[in-house]
């Protein structure tokens, strides 16, 4: 391990030491975003102020205390039954992490151990339209002798893996990809430019919610499996950059389906809040390691010395794309650009989020949640949890945490429920063209289909799950 990355292990190791020593002491630390101050249970803020009463019209109760909120539709009850039957979601798999110091320890475990077998990754740099590079992370092996297939008689499922807006490869990333490539899919990690040792060739960083590189990355990734169905899953902050493009690109984005684990989603407000200070200060931290070693190439666009001498992750965040010698913006006009529910409605893909009631990055679902997205969108669904901390979901060793589990098993229901809709569709295509050759069989065999009607047979299956 590097010099800057075993001194930002101690810092976080010492911040979680210190919140399993006072778990119950109240401090005067800024909380997420709508939080109180003190250290208290987010599940019992949840039941003193009613916070997940919002969701009450729409929620179907899983295993595990656990619910789905949702839009009713055809795939919200495939997905459903899907969800009832996995075993992930049993009572009784929950880790001893939970019982003993519950989000904290789950929230620094996740971002500080290590996975105990790290994936084999085949690097490949992509050169981006502007001469930028971004990075992706193929994983090849190890391979396990029990290796399931995604899609009989197809091939292997691309699994796009998005990491949190920080950079850092946290444990629960590799774990899904090691997951995953057991299950049958290919994954591919995408790293933004300088990002986990990616050169920034160019004194340009991407935007928080700016997808124009994952796009370039999806083309390529088309362009390398052009018959492969391509599922993503984005982690923490990095789910803005997954709905930025799922928005933007709508019904052209080459997806099938998507999830965000403990996404955040209103960046604006999280931002502007802040986060509890042993977060705060390690996200900070990370962030001024990684960029020092382009301070020089950074001179030109930025204030470097201001930027480092940042005290909060919005300072730092309007300091690098905002505040720049060549083009400064607003605040309020960045996050016109980069908010990640700009063009939510644009969305034409199913995305799963997870979250739990206990985030104590993200915040409690009754201020970092928008209630409204999941029960009038039908392509939104929302897992909430009460426990599991941020990103951390853990389980007893060597089991993976379960939020894998869920997203392979509802990524495997949505392959299911899409091959059936076509199924069912060709069968009545087949149908009405025997019944109408029976009248006017010269006339059909003489015209020809135009083009309006191939794009309907291509989006009409949209209506088939929102109805």
């Amino acid at each position: 391990m590097p010099p800057w990355g075993a001194a930002l292990a101690l810092l976080l190791a010492a911040a979680a030491l210190l919140l399993l020593l006072v778990p119950r002491l109240r401090c005067p630390w800024k909380r997420a975003v709508g939080a109180r101050s003190g250290i208290q249970n987010h599940e019992e803020q949840a039941d003193k102020r009613g916070s997940t009463d919002q969701f009450g019209c729409r929620r179907e109760p899983l295993p595990g205390g656990r619910s789905l909120i949702c839009k009713p539709s055809a795939l919200a009850q495939c997905l459903l039954r899907a969800l009832r039957r996995s075993a992930a979601l049993e009572p009784g798999q929950r880790s001893w992490l939970s019982w003993l110091s519950g989000p904290h320890l789950q929230t620094f475990c996740h971002f500080l151990l290590p996975v105990r077998a790290g994936p084999e990754l085949a690097r490949e740099y992509l050169q981006l339209a502007d001469d930028g590079l971004v990075a992706l992370d193929w994983v090849i092996g190890p391979c396990a002798r029990g290796r399931q297939v995604t899609n009989a008689g197809a091939l292997p499922a691309v699994l796009l893996v998005i990491p949190n807006a920080w950079g850092r490869l946290t444990r629960n990333v590799l774990g899904l990809c090691l997951l995953a490539l057991e299950r049958g899919y290919y994954p591919v990690i995408f790293h933004r430019r300088g990002h986990h040792g990616c050169p920034l060739v160019s004194p340009r960083l991407q935007p928080f919610g700016d997808p124009s590189d994952l796009k370039e990355a999806v083309t390529y990734i088309r362009f390398r499996h052009p018959a492969a169905p391509l599922f993503a899953v984005s982690e923490g902050s990095g789910s803005a950059l997954l709905l930025s493009y799922l928005g933007e690109c709508g019904s052209s984005s080459y997806m099938t389906g998507a999830a965000c684990i403990s996404p955040v989603l209103r960046c604006r407000e999280w931002f502007e809040t802040g986060l509890p200070w042993p977060y705060e200060r390690g996200f900070l931290l990370h962030q001024k390691i990684a960029l020092s070693r382009y301070a020089t190439a950074l001179e030109d666009t930025v204030d470097t010395s201001k930027l480092f001498r940042s005290r909060s992750l919005r300072e730092f965040e309007e300091t690098l794309f905002c505040h720049t010698k060549n083009f400064p913006i607003s605040w309020d006009t960045y996050w016109d650009l980069n908010d990640p529910l700009r063009d939510v409605d644009e969305a034409a893909v199913p995305v799963l989020c997870i979250c739990s009631a206990d985030d104590p990055v993200s915040g409690p679902p009754d201020r970092s949640l928008p209630a409204e997205l999941f029960q009038s969108n039908p392509y939104f669904f929302l897992l909430l949890s009460r426990h599991g901390g941020h990103c951390g979901f853990l389980r007893q060793e060597p089991l993976p945490a379960w939020s894998h589990e869920v997203i392979l098993e509802s990524f495997k229901a949505l392959t299911e429920f899409f091959r059936m809709e076509e199924r069912m569709k060709g069968l009545s295509r087949r149908r009405t063209s025997f019944l109408g050759g029976r009248r006017r069989w010269g006339a059909l065999q003489k015209r020809e289909v135009s083009p309006s009607c191939n794009m309907e047979e291509t989006f009409s299956w949209k209506r088939s799950y929102t109805r």
